[in-house]
């Protein structure tokens, strides 16, 4: 029980950090379009990373 409370503490403290850092006015998380390629542009739409 004691390990389920220190991971629940642990992943509760990573969101409120994530969520700290958006509202001082980070840039927001957002996800990949696809990832970066041999050559360094998206895969998916060719956009330089």
């Amino acid at each position: 029980m004691l390990t389920f409370l220190f991971t629940f503490a642990v992943v509760l403290a990573a969101v409120a950090a994530m969520a700290i850092g958006v509202l001082c006015g980070r840039r927001a998380i957002r996800g990949s379009c696809g990832g970066a390629g041999p050559d360094g542009a998206c895969q998916r739409c060719g956009k330089p990373q």
